[in-house]
């Protein structure tokens, strides 16, 4: 581990209950840290809003903490009432199914449930795929323009043989994914995979997840494509009920 980011650390776990607001000296002191340093990395916190200085010049934990314990939780609300409805989607295909959020110009896996005769596919929980090159990342990307913007940013880059890296094409692709309700990627991120997925919605209505069910594409584009489709977007419709949304 980083030095730097251990004693940033171990500064923040010097708050607690008993302790809600330290001095410099004070932590210096809890930590046996030379003051100096201590002051560097009290004012590094605090400019990020880990750490805030009170009306008697003393510290405590930022909002930025409060923040991202938010995320935290949230992700595990997704998670925790996903789970159920991802397990009942695995239990009628062959597949590895995700709950993918979005981050940076990328798909984050929250969730990742395979069935006991999946393809090998290389996820797991909290990887990262080019959200352009996903069929969860691409849900995420046609009902987010501001990812859309964040990701172009960035650049298309080939990560398949069948990624889409012209802007147009992608952005065709995304309003062609609105009007249906669903989105495909066929080897767009691996060789041969292929993956279906649909929006997950939260209780103001936002996209702020997408439920995905990926196999080898001689599979998924077999006898049961059509139901496979329909079972997807049906996952995706239950999680989203049981995360507040209401259709209207």
């Amino acid at each position: 581990m980083i030095a730097s980011i251990r004693k940033a650390c171990q500064v923040i776990s010097c708050f607690s209950n008993d302790d809600p607001a330290l001095g410099v000296g004070e932590i210096a002191e809890l930590l046996d840290m030379p003051v100096s340093t201590t002051h560097h990395i009290v004012s590094t916190l605090c400019k990020e809003n880990v750490l805030m200085k009170d009306h008697q010049k003393k510290y405590r934990l930022g909002w930025r903490l409060l923040e991202w314990n938010n995320h935290v939780m949230f992700q595990q609300d997704v998670y925790d009432k996903a789970m159920p409805f991802v397990k009942d989607l695995i239990s009628q295909y062959k597949g590895t199914a995700h709950i993918a959020m979005f981050d940076k110009g990328t798909v984050v896996f929250v969730l990742r449930v395979s069935s006991h005769d999946a393809s090998s596919i290389q996820t797991y929980l909290g990887s990262r795929k080019p959200s352009y090159a996903t069929s969860s990342g691409k849900v995420l990307l046609a009902n987010n323009p501001a990812y859309l913007k964040e990701t172009v940013a960035q650049g298309l880059a080939h990560d398949g043989p069948n990624t889409i890296t012209d802007i147009s094409n992608l952005k065709k692709e995304l309003a062609d994914i609105r009007t249906k309700g669903y989105s495909i990627s066929d080897s767009e991120n691996s060789d041969g995979m292929y993956g279906i997925a649909a929006p997950i919605f939260s209780y103001s209505g936002g996209v702020i997840a997408a439920v995905n069910l990926v196999g080898l594409s001689s599979y998924m584009q077999g006898t049961q494509r059509t139901q496979m489709i329909q079972s997807v977007m049906n996952t995706a419709q239950l999680i989203s009920k049981e995360l507040g949304y209401i259709e209207i």
